[in-house]
């Protein structure tokens, strides 16, 4: 047995949760008064650390629909080490919610002390590695649970990088036993804004472990005169769709996907619409895909 198939199986695999969407403040009235047709929800962690009114919604919600605690403030890559006040809040909740998955960025936040409220990429060197690697152990072995790293958009790329994002991602799921939150408006993002093609964007899609991918993310973007923005404040975009049909073809239905959307937040029926097409696009993959093989 490999490193990563003792660590693999230290955990349950990943759930199959469908199709959802994330749990923001102005969808709660719907949630709570109508309980749409969605798999699923996600919601960010930090935003529910307190005691309060979203808690309160968490907990009555999580009898209906499985969730997803998506971590957005942890910095897991900061090089100065990240705060074990705040992985302790996110054991708590944990505790209490049991959500069907735990992801967090693979990135940094913090310098000197301050924390920059941002998910800043890492440089993709065999140092930055090993620090991840010893993080996410021990986030893993405090959580009791196999977690997920997410992809991040990246505007800048560094001259030090000694692998490829897939590459890294790859070894620190052999090394941990982690599994991948693949964005996929993020890798479109990065595509366009580091000028690489579309045959490259589908060769790093290539290169992941298919059984390590847990989670798929679809956003959409801003166009701007100096590059994309990945600031989830419209529906997916053509090209995006294009990825995840992708995506689907080479890892299969099975995994779950979310539909982010965090600014220029519309009424929930848009957001249960954009969940809908990924479920017949995927449904359209699956059907070309059966017709091949018969």
């Amino acid at each position: 047995m490999s490193l990563s198939d003792a660590k693999i199986a230290e955990f349950p695999s990943f759930p199959e949760l469908g199709y959802g969407v994330g749990l923001r403040t102005q969808h709660y009235r719907d949630f709570l008064r109508q309980r749409p047709n969605i798999d699923w929800l996600e919601v960010h962690s930090e935003n529910y650390f307190g005691v309060g009114v979203d808690l309160d919604v968490l907990e009555t919600l999580r009898r209906d629909y499985p969730i997803s605690l998506h971590g957005v403030g942890l910095g897991i890559g900061s090089a100065q080490g990240y705060s074990s006040e705040h992985v302790r809040k996110i054991k708590s909740l944990a505790q209490r919610i049991q959500p069907a998955l735990i992801s967090e960025h693979l990135c940094w936040a913090s310098v000197a002390g301050r924390h920059l409220n941002d998910l800043l990429p890492l440089p993709l060197i065999h140092s930055a590695l090993d620090l991840i690697c010893e993080r996410v152990e021990h986030l893993q072995d405090t959580l009791q649970q196999r977690i997920l790293l997410e992809n991040v958009s990246t505007y800048v790329r560094f001259a030090c990088d000694e692998m490829s994002e897939t590459e890294f991602l790859s070894r620190l799921v052999q090394r941990t036993g982690c599994g991948i939150l693949l964005d996929i408006n993020n890798l479109y993002v990065n595509q366009v804004n580091h000028g690489e093609s579309a045959q490259q964007a589908l060769t790093l899609l290539q290169q992941l472990p298919a059984n390590s991918i847990g989670e798929i993310h679809l956003a959409g973007h801003l166009v701007t005169d100096s590059g994309l923005v990945d600031h989830h404040g419209c529906q997916v975009d053509p090209a995006v769709w294009a990825l995840y049909e992708n995506a689907r073809q080479l890892f299969g239905a099975q995994i779950p996907t979310l539909i982010e959307w965090d600014t220029d937040i519309p009424e929930l029926d848009v957001l249960l619409g954009e969940a809908e097409q990924a479920k017949q696009r995927t449904e359209r993959v699956e059907e070309e895909r059966c017709a091949l093989l018969t």
